[in-house]
């Protein structure tokens, strides 16, 4: 199953760390964890903090430990397909993440969410595309979303921006399947035609 994915950070330096992640299937199922920051991570960015909104007072706080959230996320991720928006960035965060829990760095990979788009839009229009014009008509489904969702910017928590990202994918979904019904319409009517 699709998984989409995100990550908030203390900052986007050399040693910034994890401080939050979230995740939500593609069925809508969904958590997210506030991370204790590991042993050594105490790189801290205000200009961050203004950003994502989450202080460090609160991760010690409430935080859960790292080691414990990297379990959770081996647990509830293993064998799906995880998609995050920004894969270098937020598998900097994973990879960091596993590693202080003594875990291997690779057990959990990332994809780009734009190629679940495409693929998701490809899957649904073969068949009433001709496989020359396939590409095209992704292409024209992509843009018809985005312009759909207007400038819908991230929130900068990892629930909200993984669910975000969710949206997106569904959205571009719809409007394969819209296109593709518009074409089967357009083929049984010039068929009915051809008989009458």
């Amino acid at each position: 199953m699709r998984v989409f994915l995100d990550f908030e950070a203390s900052s986007l330096g050399p040693h910034g760390y994890p401080i939050e992640v979230g995740w939500v299937f593609e069925d809508g199922q969904s958590e997210s964890h506030l991370i204790r920051p590991a042993p050594g991570w105490d790189d801290w960015d205000a200009g961050a903090e203004a950003i994502h909104h989450i202080e460090r007072e609160t991760l010690m706080r409430t935080g859960e430990p790292h080691a414990a959230v990297a379990q959770r996320m081996i647990e509830a991720l293993s064998g799906h397909e995880l998609y995050a928006s920004a894969p270098s960035w937020d598998g900097k965060w994973l990879s960091a993440l596993l590693r202080a829990a003594g875990l291997p760095r690779h057990a959990l990979g990332l994809q780009d969410t734009e190629d679940a788009r495409a693929e998701a839009v490809a899957a649904i229009l073969r068949g009433t595309v001709p496989e020359a014009q396939l590409a095209d008509a992704v292409e024209t489904v992509l843009v018809l979303a985005e312009m759909r969702e207007g400038s819908a910017l991230p929130r900068h928590r990892a629930l909200a921006d993984a669910e975000q990202e969710r949206a997106r994918w569904l959205m571009v979904r719809a409007i394969a399947r819209e296109r593709a019904a518009q074409g089967d319409c357009e083929d049984q009517s010039a068929a009915g035609g051809a008989s009458s």
